[in-house]
């Protein structure tokens, strides 16, 4: 359950929805993208801007090889573009294997494939790096970053992994326990690329010392 909820992310802006299990982020994340339509109130997307969503699950077609599920999303998409796609994501030697060959890690880079081939003005992503082991998340996020910030698009990330939103977002949103309303907007002011380990071990001290229900830094 939602309520109040209101929030505004600048072009080109990563913002983070953090809070508690079962308080309703996947939600919102469902209302943004238009496939939950039963609320009160108003979503202003870009407009005429085009749409990519990363779910939990990869919601790969298991008859469709790699390629055939990438293509199927953009299947205008030139050759010389998907094969650097593939090549940032490591998807290379994958593309004419099916889903039930790839690992979990490898499902979701096809996932996250799909959504970046449509060459979306508005990205959402929920949770996914989830139950990812920490090496392979933390280059997943490596990946994530480069290709945001080479297309500059809008994106809203659900996770529950406090560091992920420090290590990707301009702005975390921390959200209530049920019924959800934003609690805390809070601005990461240094950029991704320039924030130092003792930058980032000091954000996530005080999201945590928020999320605990602490006084800010």
């Amino acid at each position: 359950m939602l309520r109040d909820l209101v929030f505004t992310l600048r072009h080109s802006e990563v913002g983070a929805l953090v809070g508690p299990s079962g308080c309703g982020k996947t939600t919102t994340l469902r209302i943004v993208a238009g496939l939950d339509r039963d609320f009160e109130g108003t979503i202003q997307r870009p407009p005429a801007g085009k749409l990519g969503m990363v779910f939990q699950d990869p919601r790969l077609l298991p008859w469709r090889t790699v390629e055939e599920n990438v293509r199927l999303v953009a299947p205008g998409i030139a050759e010389t573009e998907l094969t650097a796609l593939f090549a940032v994501l490591e998807l290379d030697a994958h593309r004419a294997h099916f889903p039930g060959e790839l690992s979990l890690g490898l499902a979701r880079r096809v996932a996250l494939a799909r959504a970046f081939a449509v060459e979306p003005d508005l990205l959402l992503l929920d949770e996914p790096f989830v139950s990812l082991d920490q090496a392979l998340a933390v280059r997943m996020r490596e990946q994530l970053v480069g290709l945001v910030e080479e297309r500059a698009m809008t994106t809203l990330l659900v996770t529950h992994d406090l560091e992920e939103a420090v290590r990707l977002a301009d702005r975390v949103f921390l959200l209530s326990a049920r019924p959800a309303k934003i609690v805390a907007e809070i601005p990461l002011a240094t950029p991704r690329r320039e924030r130092s380990e003792v930058e980032v071990a000091a954000m996530l001290a005080d999201l945590s010392r928020r999320v605990n229900g602490g006084p800010a830094a």
